[in-house]
């Protein structure tokens, strides 16, 4: 917590004091992967993210005294929380002229190895495609109400300083996008070994264009999405049902991905897939798994927001 000792600044968690501008860095650097976090599920986009984050160091140290800060980690979060709300209000007037489905940036990694012991065991679902998606579909305030309680914890009188509502506004705001959310996220997820094998399975049979194999893997009801930004080709609506989605996905593989251009990556917390085009472009494949079968298939192929993923 951030405790007042003089010109000191006691690090969160209880590590101690920290003095001076060096200290202040230390703990902020601590924080700075959860702000992050914060920053992104707010407005979906990495550069926004980075940017209130690289703005709420400046705010602190800026501040008269950073040592009067008594609860460090709230007061980081609160802020960046304020910025990001604001980052998503310009962002949602300039997505009124977005060309295409809008889908968030994808936190990209490479897969670890199937044997690597330090393989993750379970999803992360506070940065999941399918819950990006969801949030998009609330308010603004609703959305950053949901993530500062529920997902970060802060407690509703905080949220209230950001959202510039009553706590007891702030609570309803909450209760109603928690609704929404858990109405529409996955009601029986895979594990993460499950949903690996899933999309290994997935790859494989785009690869090989095995359609009844592919079929088999989607959900009835699957949903393909893709957003190309007017920069690339994508798809210019979402395909819906299994049969659709496998002869689309299929025939798109075969013609712009070379047999060795498809890798398991790690996509949003959870398997998916990195795509390297015959032409240099990339696409990152987001994929959903509810009930043992894949339900939604999200491929993301601006440029713009690709920056960030590693090379091939």
């Amino acid at each position: 917590m951030g405790e007042r000792r003089g010109d000191e600044v006691s690090a969160p968690g209880g590590r101690g004091p920290l003095s001076g501008e060096d200290g202040l860095a230390r703990a902020f650097e601590r924080e700075r992967p959860r702000l992050l976090r914060v920053a992104y599920t707010t407005t979906g986009c990495l550069a926004e993210a980075e940017d209130c984050v690289q703005e709420a160091w400046l705010r602190l140290r800026g501040l008269k005294d950073p040592g009067a800060v008594r609860d460090l980690r709230a007061w980081l979060t609160t802020t960046v929380g304020r910025l990001a709300l604001d980052a998503l209000g310009s962002a949602r007037v300039r997505r009124e002229r977005y060309v295409g489905t809008w889908l968030p940036e994808p936190l990209v990694e490479h897969a670890p190895d199937e044997q690597d012991p330090a393989d993750r065991v379970t999803l992360d679902e506070s940065v999941s495609m399918a819950l990006m998606i969801v949030l998009d579909e609330l308010s603004p305030a609703q959305r950053t109400a949901f993530l500062l309680h529920d997902v970060f914890g802060l407690p509703f009188e905080e949220v209230a300083g950001v959202v510039g509502r009553t706590p007891a506004a702030v609570r309803q705001l909450a209760s109603r996008a928690r609704r929404h959310v858990d109405g529409s996220r996955p009601h029986h997820p895979a594990g993460y070994a499950r949903q690996r094998e899933l999309v290994s399975a997935f790859g494989q049979a785009c690869q090989e264009g095995d359609l009844e194999r592919l079929v088999s893997l989607l959900d009835p009801e699957v949903v393909w999405r893709g957003d190309g930004g007017g920069k690339v080709t994508a798809l210019h609506g979402i395909v819906r049902g299994a049969d659709n989605v496998a002869r689309g996905i299929v025939a798109l593989t075969r013609v712009h991905v070379p047999p060795d251009g498809l890798r398991l990556a790690h996509v949003n917390g959870a398997p998916g897939l990195a795509l390297y085009h015959w032409d240099g472009a990339r696409t990152i494949v987001a994929i959903t798994v509810d009930g043992g079968r894949i339900t939604s298939v999200d491929a993301i192929r601006n440029p713009d927001k690709l920056t960030h993923v590693p090379d091939a």
